[in-house]
């Protein structure tokens, strides 16, 4: 009787439930509080449960769930509710993924650090792609792998349990409290892990994390299927989709754009293609370089997913080091490449860098001539041996149009790798997959980025290849009038009020082929001392950002994102994109990204009532 309340108000809310909870890939700041994240909408959604309301006004005023859709969004959270209703349990303990493996993953990685033993226990199949020897040997996890023919068969086991269930069902469970984690999972939708017992449920945390960082939630589409399925008490259909003749055409229209010929790798994220490049030339490294140390130079102020990703990597191994490339304002990207890889050098270490060009939120270039002499230099080691040459891992986000890769381009002759988040330009901001390509110097390289794509079972969905397939031949043409409408916004700011800093590219630039459509927006100050001068800053900040939204809802959003068909996006990397970075390297500037449809007109009119108020 319980369930059938459970699943008819599911129903309802299916039948009601606003359109963005299917289609939005990011969070909208405005209904968003990150200390709440992660119980708020399930609070006061169950709320609405006890009351038996599922109208769409009710449902459309809940707060954001979580954030980004790679740690959770309302379709997921309702899934997990849903399955931790039908089994009696807290809804924390049920964790959706879009990866089979991914969730294994997370426990091994936990268990790790607390120098734990894990059982992976399964009847059927392990998931695709898993590679015992590899996740041993590469990722450093201590596991033992055993075959039985029912969950009741599982023993006691001094460590953690893991339950790998049949591919049937998202939803079957099991009750031998032998089990500490049992994963339901669905080849074509993901799978669902659910924490079984009290002494697990430290895990819950840091197993959402791995989902933030190296993978996503199951998709909002796929939760769908799922929530239906369950509400008809029906299988889980599979699907007929033509995925094949969508990826055939993703991948063509990749290589047009970046100019490469191999064939490109495209993940459920940005993040899970970063994740699969690390682990790929880790993996490349301990073969190719065995006893070396490898270290991983990254900008201090980049993206905080990257900056916590390789952290995160780096803290599995002690092998692996993460190494500070100072990339913005006074620092000058190719004088501190050129720095850290003559210090690597000496120490006769492994050197993979990732930097964005151009740099977030900064939007610089640097001088790709003198990139390309800096990293196509020969160095010694210590001893007199030449040095490992460097691989250039290039996040291409901000500019995903410009040449770097192909024959005859700036980073050609060096080993070059470029990769882009897909919920920026290539989709629209519709879904959020992600790709890597690379030039002819990394084949192997590439290889072994697919090889630990798949093994995390991190590829991009059927839908995401069908959103992809159909945005990424207008690509180029939307960057192009999107930096059309930010080059004229940024021309009047500059005319309206000349105190302000903007960080834009230079018209030299553009004629270069650097045409991004985003900048930041360093707002005149005043006050007595420096902390009396950042307050106020921060404040006006502040103050345009929400007249801005408040004068143009339809068009003006809180968003983090970057490169969506139309309105105009703003937001401060210090509170959003650079949420893991150290406070010391934050932006407290306005960042803002304009779309290739929206009113530029009715947008300089409210910036000049800003003006016109301070």
């Amino acid at each position: 009787m319980k369930n059938n309340k459970t699943l008819n108000y599911i129903k309802k809310v299916l039948a009601n439930m606003p359109a963005g909870w299917l289609q939005l890939t990011t969070h909208r700041l405005d209904i968003y509080n990150e200390e709440l994240a992660k119980t708020q909408f399930l609070e006061e959604f169950t709320a609405l449960f006890n009351k038996d309301n599922s109208e769409l006004t009710a449902l459309t005023g809940l707060p954001t769930a979580y954030d980004y859709i790679r740690l959770g969004h309302p379709l997921s959270c309702i899934l997990e509710w849903t399955i931790a209703k039908i089994h009696n349990i807290k809804a924390e303990n049920v964790i959706s993924f879009s990866s089979q493996t991914t969730p294994v993953l997370a426990i091994l990685r936990k268990n790790l650090f607390a120098h734990k033993k894990t059982q992976i226990v399964y009847t059927d199949t392990l998931p695709n792609g898993f590679d015992a020897e590899i996740i041993s040997s590469v990722y450093g996890y201590n596991f033992e792998v055993k075959k039985v023919k029912n969950p009741s068969d599982v023993s006691e086991f001094n460590g953690s349990t893991i339950f790998i269930a049949p591919e049937h069902s998202l939803t079957d469970t099991t009750s031998n409290p032998n089990i500490n984690f049992y994963l339901s999972r669905k080849a074509q939708l993901g799978s669902v892990l659910l924490v079984t017992d009290k002494q697990s449920e430290q895990y819950i945390s840091e197993i959402q994390h791995v989902r933030r960082r190296e993978t996503i939630a199951m998709t909002p589409a796929n939760c769908l299927i799922t929530l239906k399925a369950l509400t008809e008490a029906a299988l889980i259909p599979l699907s007929d989709n033509a995925v094949a003749e969508d990826k055939t055409a993703v991948l063509k229209s990749i290589k047009e754009i970046t100019g490469t010929i191999a064939t490109p790798l495209v993940g459920s994220s940005g993040l899970s293609i970063q994740y699969a490049i690390m682990m790929g030339l880790v993996h490349y490294a301990l073969e190719n370089h065995k006893g070396k140390a490898i270290k991983f130079i990254v900008p201090p102020n980049c993206y905080g997913g990257t900056n916590d990703q390789a952290r995160r990597v780096a803290a599995c191994s002690d092998s692996i080091e993460v190494v500070d490339l100072p990339v913005d304002g006074a620092n000058d990207m190719v004088n501190s490449i050129d720095t850290v890889l003559d210090t690597i050098a000496k120490e006769d270490a492994i050197p993979f860098i990732i930097a964005e060009i151009p740099t977030n939120p900064r939007v610089e270039v640097p001088d790709l001539l003198q990139l390309k002499a800096v990293l196509s230099k020969v160095r010694t080691t210590n001893t007199g041996k030449i040095a490992v040459d460097p691989v250039f891992i290039l996040d291409q986000t901000f500019c995903p149009n410009v040449l770097f890769l192909g024959a005859d381009k700036m980073l050609s002759t060096v080993r070059s790798i470029s990769y882009a988040s897909g919920s920026k330009f290539p989709s629209g901001g519709q879904c959020t997959a992600g790709y890597v390509v690379g030039n002819k110097k990394t084949d192997e390289l590439m290889n072994k980025i697919g090889l630990h794509l798949k093994l995390c079972d991190n590829e991009a969905t059927e839908l995401q290849y069908a959103i992809l397939a159909k945005q990424l031949p207008s690509m180029n043409k939307r960057i192009q009038d999107a930096y059309l409408n930010t080059r004229a916004f940024v021309d009047f700011i500059q005319h309206t009020l000349p105190e302000a800093k903007i960080n834009f590219v230079s018209l030299a630039l553009a004629n270069e082929g650097f045409t991004p459509s985003v900048f930041s927006l360093d707002l005149p100050t005043k006050g007595n001392t420096p902390e009396e001068k950042e307050a106020y800053k921060r404040a006006m900040n502040h103050k345009l950002i929400h007249l801005m939204i408040t004068e143009i809802p339809d068009e003006s959003k809180h968003c983090v994102s970057y490169g969506q068909l139309k309105g105009c996006y703003w937001t401060i990397p210090a509170t959003s994109t650079q949420g893991t970075t150290k406070e010391g390297d934050k932006d407290y500037i306005a960042r803002v990204a304009l779309s290739p449809n929206m009113n530029l007109d009715l947008h300089k009119k409210v910036f000049t009532k800003f003006v016109d108020g301070i």
